[in-house]
């Protein structure tokens, strides 16, 4: 797993937004300049992403900023598709929703997740991070993919 201190690997991946628009990105271009709050999780749509862990980040959006944040950036192996119906499903403003179809970047970043035994193939893990010019600063992983602790907007809010 990457660890305190590391860059963050360079892929390729796709920005969504409500609106359905989608720009290719590198992670390195992305979370190369600036402070960046990045959260990951193992499925768009799932009850644990959708009833808590996205819509924390999307109601603190502001109060993250306010701390010097540039971008807040969540993260999901699913295709851009699937990113902008959650998108637009769940109402987002201020939070960066991120397309990780091949699993590249999850598995760049060790924190990939094999959840073929629930029908989910390769997913990344539950975490929260903070990315300052590129160099991991701080990252906290859950530890089974349904827990909602570690890594909350209100547990970013006490790290910046």
């Amino acid at each position: 797993m990457i660890a305190v201190g590391e860059k963050i690997p360079d892929v390729p991946l796709t920005t969504v937004d409500a609106a359905g628009t989608t720009e290719s990105v590198r992670s390195g271009e992305l979370f190369g300049s600036g402070r960046t709050v990045l959260f990951g999780v193992p499925a768009a749509f799932s009850p644990t992403c959708s009833d808590a862990h996205l819509p924390g980040f999307v109601a603190k959006a502001g109060e993250i900023s306010a701390k010097g944040v540039d971008r807040i950036v969540c993260v999901s192996v699913n295709d851009p598709f699937v990113m902008t119906a959650w998108a637009k499903d769940q109402g987002v403003e201020g939070v960066i929703m991120l397309a990780d179809g091949s699993a590249l970047f999850a598995k760049a970043m060790g924190l990939d997740l094999d959840g073929t035994d629930f029908g989910l193939g390769i997913r990344s893990q539950r975490y929260a991070s903070i990315i300052d010019d590129g160099t991991l600063t701080w990252i906290d992983v859950e530890a089974a993919p349904p827990d909602h602790e570690v890594s909350t907007a209100d547990v970013v809010l006490t790290k910046l």
